[in-house]
């Protein structure tokens, strides 16, 4: 083997090295800030929506926040304006329940005011026939492009973005959904939804994120947030 052939494999191999070592550190700066807000253990980043502690129908089983008996939706004790949340879901047979961000308290339901990811059982639930009130939906105003949810008792991924008055909605490695919250557009499906009778729905930029109690036995685990600057 030559000299110049061996300086070109060593310098191909520092090459190589180098950028394993600049993907590990991008993977690590890309998901530093993310923060967990639940441990598996404890809803302690969690409470009952207009109450201060946790509801008794949520408890942890198997390491997951599930609902249990009768209860409140739970939200974040932290309020947040433009951020990612990534969750997994399971629902049971004919199950529903949904995630919703921009929460304000002080209301009769957290859907008066925070617009809703559909978490739901397409097969057996009757929300499911209708692309507009399937998983992965902008509940009742934006329909996903196809149903990529799985099959019932099975986990599902989502991840929920918020950036500025833009929100997409991925199910399973797939975006289903991405709107505008704050346009003419959004302004008239909102006025032709049953939306339109609660004046609050949609008009905060900042606030709770909540997990829907919609009398089934809803699972979530693996939820974590980052903030948006």
């Amino acid at each position: 083997m030559t000299r110049d052939r061996r300086m070109t494999i060593v310098t191909i191999a520092m090459a190589v090295m180098l950028a394993a070592g600049a993907g590990a550190t991008q993977a690590q700066q890309s998901t530093g800030d993310w923060v967990s807000l639940f441990d598996g253990q404890t809803i302690s980043e969690w409470r009952g929506f207009n109450q201060t502690e946790v509801p008794s129908g949520w408890t942890v089983v198997d390491g997951a926040m599930t609902r249990t008996g009768d209860g409140v939706d739970l939200v974040t004790r932290d309020q947040y304006a433009s951020f990612e949340f990534a969750f997994e879901w399971k629902v049971p047979p004919g199950g529903n329940s949904g995630v919703m961000f921009h929460v304000m308290e002080g209301l009769p339901r957290t859907h008066h005011s925070g617009p809703e990811y559909q978490v739901l059982d397409n097969a057996l639930h009757v929300d499911g026939k209708n692309p507009l009130t399937s998983a992965g939906a902008d509940y009742a105003l934006h329909a996903p492009t196809r149903d990529a949810s799985r099959r019932v008792g099975e986990w599902n991924e989502g991840r929920l973005l918020v950036d500025g008055s833009h929100v997409e909605h991925w199910l399973n490695g797939e975006k289903v959904v991405e709107y505008e919250w704050d346009t003419s557009e959004w302004t008239t499906l909102v006025a032709g939804s049953k939306f339109k009778e609660w004046p609050t729905f949609g008009q905060q930029a900042t606030g709770h994120i909540a997990l829907q109690d919609h009398g089934d036995r809803v699972a979530f685990r693996h939820l974590r947030i980052r903030v948006i600057s």
